[in-house]
């Protein structure tokens, strides 16, 4: 007994088994996590070592080059790139794509191990970069209605911040860290006199040891007194800043010298490493990260209460402004593949109610799809899949394809009743009759999906999501329609008439009851009215389809006639379309457009950070006054991000955001980036770079690495590509990382006027360092907060170059010694960074092409590369988002191909026939004709997102072609009619199921291909894909099918 068979056997099993499936899909649903992208796991790890004080040549040498010669060793290594800067070390380690991350951090761990470096060092650290672990909320604290912000309004703002605010968010659910940037922090700095300090014979590291060990509280064990117990402990921390004034450094004979007679003692701030400014004034920046596996719009909601809750404390003078916020963005996008979804359905169902004409069959089919979506909610559950962009992406593009089979299915039951069989006969033998059809062409749309398995990048891990949603869709599908279908359909056979006019079913009998009687009267009175309403439209569609029916049935005699020329036809039209490639733009992953779009300018090395804030805040007054712009927030320095890199910061690097206006158009967008850009454009020695925030790339489109061994060959070279391409109209936003040098003061040791004093120079560099830099010597703890305190010589004393040769360095000796005796100092000019590729010195140009073409971008550079003359040792290679797209079309070329073997294998093993799957086969070429065609309509460029649009449309294709290969095989075989009678009459069966599948998976596809609202840039290149190839493939499907196999089916 058939699954159709025993389904209607057992109706209210089937019914309760759906229902129940439903309901698990409905609570799955409310469980799942909502996200904006599937979790991306990049295989890069970065090791980070901080070196505060350090030239970026030191660095390197100390730092840098000791972690490569470990860490390169790593199994699964593909590239290591690593950068140093001033007081930074990032080696940067990239894995090949598949490899166990964890695994590999434990690797890398265990040979950090090894690395001896300097001993004041912290050990490094290591960072995963992900871009689901980006802030998803971030807003600004800042005083209003009045002038600029004082430097002690900061620091009350920026203590109110650290104090109150991120405690209270800290606890919030679901946010795993707040980061709290800008402003002042609270620092205790101690200015020494280093005159009198030496008149003590005390060094500036003497002085902070002395406080350190002034400052501990210590535990003196237990006491036992008549039966009672205590402990002792001593209380010896600074209670106040007058305490560490008072805090005895020197006693000698009676004579008592305090830190207070040696010192300054203020309460200060820590020196600025980030300005944070919003719409042009200076304010406190809040980011909140969220936990791993928490639910982005329910944390940002859990947030936007909590500051609600604070607003109600804040004075009058404050305000809280939200800066950005994930979850509008990804409510937004949900919120439109969602409603592209319901669209989609409807017009699917009209279509099918205008082929079907009965309301009841037209409802059966419909259930399918909340059905199916529902069970594939409780397998996303089960296999824990969230709620994001490409799950619901998936989803959508599935709603067009989850009515097919039970159209195939419920059409071919209503042939054979108009043929005058029973319903219940009808329902059993009619779904039996093409479930091996509907198998096979369910299971070649799935089996499209497994190569995506073997797609390497972040194209496999992207829409890896939207390949299991569409299977579990398909699945339930499938299963509805072999089910549940024909149990409807057959549903009350033995006491309903079905009304010829309505397709209403009607109760027959004298069992009817009065009140059925009436309710079945009404719905048909209604549906009368509808019916009239409609009546114009039905009518306009019968006739479009029977002239449909009468072109086609002479189009169709007239190919089976001259195959030859039909064949010859269809291959000119593949060959034209081909012509049509190499005109498509080619880019790795759209852009998608979030409403803003940020500016990262960069001055000369050593410019102050003040200077750097400054011209930022210039360009956000500029912008104040365009009606485009919402807001701009900005961060001169490095910034409050946890993932900050080495060249992301210092003093002289500015980042702004602009935020544009709800409803901005990409025109608008533009408008704005060409103003900031001519602002820019006449600020001197200013270099600059707009782009989009990037969610799916860590690098830019275009990045020539330079490598070799002469740094200054290396530099020609740069310098060379980099006017080249600034000399052409077809790159924008170039920069190049062998920049102009940073400004240092060098003092080279006389290592034997420094052994005479009975010194090393270790011992010498190191006074120097605590008296210029400084050194936290303790901590002040203040209302559970712990305060440094930091030692250095007054700041007249350390301001200009003479004060640095006048540094004492021997204060403990009775003749005492300047800095300038034992060393030369001397102005010169450092690199601003040091980057290694494979541990040779590179130097990177990046750029972005104005055209959009990552393809003709990187030929062009190709060229220009050829034609600078590169010194022995130097190579150049194009690398950033080029070199990511050649690997990921080379992998989703593979894909495809394993996709058609699979496809083939999986009709061959139904079929049980070699011939007939060749045959279906042909309609894939033809569905690229139409593919191109869609593309090259609507200038849509050749991405990642097309190809995967082209992998599902074979498996979509050949759905229509299996169809009806499998009917003409039942005439022959089951009706023995002989090959061309077969051909004719179940092309003429089959043309309406086509057409109707066709139409209902074009039409739930359109709302996703208009490619309205947030993050459509994911869909709609997809969508565009499968409509043009499913549309003409169709067309030529009816034609070129039947005539290919006349030809190659030799049997008569």
């Amino acid at each position: 007994m058939s699954l159709a068979a025993r389904s209607i056997a057992r109706p209210v099993t089937v019914c309760m088994i759906t229902l129940g499936a439903m309901l698990f899909g409905g609570i799955s649903l409310d469980r799942l996590g909502l996200t904006l992208l599937p979790p991306l796991t990049y295989p890069t790890l970065t090791v980070r070592t901080e070196f505060d004080g350090a030239a970026p040549a030191e660095v390197e040498e100390q730092v840098t080059r000791r972690i490569e010669q470990r860490v390169g060793v790593v199994s699964g290594v593909r590239k290591m790139h690593s950068i140093s800067a001033a007081g930074r070390s990032d080696v940067i380690l990239e894995f090949r794509w598949g490899t166990d991350m964890d695994l590999a951090s434990i690797d890398v761990r265990e040979k950090l191990d090894l690395v001896r470096l300097p001993i004041d060092l912290d050990k490094p650290t290591l960072i995963r970069l992900n871009p689901n672990l980006d802030p998803i909320f971030r807003f600004s604290v800042a005083f209003v209605g009045s002038d600029a912000p004082s430097v002690s309004d900061l620091q009350s703002l920026r203590r109110y911040s650290d104090d109150f605010l991120k405690r209270k968010l800290d606890a919030v659910p679901g946010v795993a860290a707040t980061i709290v940037a800008g402003g002042f922090e609270d620092e205790i700095s101690v200015y020494v006199d280093q005159y009198k300090l030496a008149q003590l014979d005390l060094t500036v590291a003497d002085l902070g040891r002395k406080l350190e060990a002034s400052n501990v509280n210590l535990s003196g064990g237990t006491l036992k007194d008549a039966g009672q117990e205590y402990l002792v402990r001593t209380l010896n921390e600074f209670g106040s800043v007058q305490a560490i004034r008072d805090t005895i450094i020197f006693q000698q004979a009676g004579q008592i010298i305090r830190l207070k007679d040696v010192a300054r003692v203020v309460e200060g701030q820590k020196e600025r490493d980030a300005i944070m400014r919003v719409n042009g004034e200076q304010a406190i920046e809040v980011s909140l990260y969220k936990e791993g596996d928490a639910n982005t719009v329910a944390v940002a909601s859990n947030i936007r209460a909590e500051i609600e809750l604070l607003k109600e404390n804040l004075s009058d003078d404050m305000a809280i402004t939200v800066m950005y916020d994930q979850s509008e963005f990804i409510e937004a996008a949900i919120s439109e593949v969602q409603t592209a979804a319901v669209q989609g359905a409807l017009l699917a169902i009209l279509v099918l109610y205008l082929f079907l004409r009965r309301a009841r069959v037209t409802l059966i089919i419909a259930v399918t799809i909340p059905a199916s979506v529902l069970i594939t909610f409780a397998m996303m559950r089960l296999f824990e899949i969230s709620l994001n962009v490409m799950s619901l992406g998936g989803i959508a593009l599935a709603v067009g394809m989850l009515m097919d089979n039970a159209i195939v299915v419920l059409e071919n039951i209503t042939r054979r009743r108009e043929s005058g069989e029973g319903q219940k006969q009808a329902s059993e033998l009619g779904s039996s009759e093409v479930s091996g059809a509907v198998l096979a062409s369910t299971l070649t749309t799935i089996a499209v999906f497994l190569p995506l398995a073997f797609v390497e990048g972040v194209a496999g891990q992207l829409f890896k999501d939207q390949a299991l949603t569409v299977t579990f869709a398909l699945m339930a599908s499938l299963l509805l329609a072999t089910s549940l279908i024909p149990m409807l359909s057959a549903l009350g056979a033995s006491a309903e008439t079905v009304s010829a006019e309505s397709g209403v079913s009607i109760p027959a009998g004298p069992e009817k009851t009065r009140v059925r009687f009436s309710m079945m009267g009404l719905l048909s009175s209604v549906l009368g009215v509808a019916r009239r309403v409609v009546s114009p439209l039905t009518k306009g569609f019968d006739r479009g389809f029977q002239t449909l029916i009468w072109l086609y049935s002479g189009l169709l005699n007239s190919a089976l006639k001259w195959p030859g020329l039909t064949i010859c036809l269809s291959v000119a039209a593949l060959l034209a379309s081909g012509t049509l490639a190499n005109r498509f733009a080619l880019e790795l992953i759209p852009d998608v457009s979030q409403g803003e779009f940020v500016v990262r300018l960069e001055l000369p090395p050593g410019t102050q950070i003040e200077t750097t804030d400054a011209l930022v805040a210039s360009v956000q007054r500029a912008l104040a006054s365009d009606s485009a712009v919402l807001r701009s927030y900005s961060v001169s320095g490095t910034g409050g991000r946890l993932d900050a890199s080495a060249v992301s910061g210092g003093e002289n690097l500015g980042q702004l955001t602009v935020v544009l206006v709800d409803g901005s158009t990409e025109d608008t967008e533009a408008g704005v980036m060409d103003r900031v850009r001519a602002f820019l454009d006449d600020q001197p020695a200013l270099k600059y770079t707009l782009e989009r925030p990037q969610f799916f790339t860590l690098s830019t489109p275009l990045e020539v690495e330079i490598t070799g061994t002469d740094l200054k060959g290396i530099k020609r070279v740069a310098e060379a590509l980099t006017t080249s391409m600034q000399s052409t109209a077809l790159f924008e936003d170039i920069e190049s990382s062998m920049l102009s040098g940073y400004p240092e003061l060098q003092i080279e040791f006389d290592p034997s006027r420094i052994a005479a004093l009975g010194l090393t120079v270790p011992d010498v560099a190191a006074r120097v360092v605590n008296k210029v830099k400084g050194n936290v010597a303790t901590e002040y703890t203040f209302q559970d907060r712990k305060i440094d305190v930091r030692l250095r010589v007054e700041e007249a004393a350390r301001d200009s170059r003479a004060d640095i040769e006048n540094l004492i360095v021997n204060p403990e000796a009775p003749e005492q010694v300047r800095l300038k005796t034992v060393a030369r100092i001397f102005e010169d000019v450092g690199p601003s960074d040091i980057q290694r590729l494979g541990q040779q010195r590179v130097g990177i140009v990046r750029a972005v092409p104005i055209s959009g073409d990552l393809a003709a971008g990187t030929q062009a550079v190709l060229d220009e590369l050829e034609r600078i003359t590169h010194p022995p040792g130097v190579k150049s290679h194009v690398g950033g988002q080029s070199e990511e797209m050649d690997a990921s079309f080379e992998s989703l070329g593979f894909a495809l191909i394993l996709a058609l073997i699979m496809v083939y294998l999986v009709m061959a093993s139904l079929f049980e026939s070699l011939l007939h799957p060749f045959v279906i086969m042909f309609t894939i070429p033809l569905a690229g004709i139409g593919a191109l065609l869609g593309l090259w309509v609507t200038s849509t460029p050749i991405s990642v997102v097309v190809f995967i649009g082209g992998i599902l449309l074979v498996g979509i294709v050949v759905n229509n072609a299996i169809v009806l290969v499998d009917r003409v095989n039942q005439l022959r075989r089951g009706d023995g009619m002989i090959k061309m009678e077969a051909l004719i009459l179940g092309t003429q069966e089959r043309l309406r199921p086509i057409l109707m599948t066709t139409l209902t998976t074009v039409l739930g596809l359109l709302p996703m291909a208009l490619g309205f609202g947030e993050a459509a840039e994911l869909r709609t290149p997809m969508a565009v894909t499968v409509i043009g190839g499913l549309m003409v493939s169709t067309l030529l499907t009816l034609v070129i099918i039947p005539v290919v196999y006349s030809v190659l089916d030799r049997s008569p």
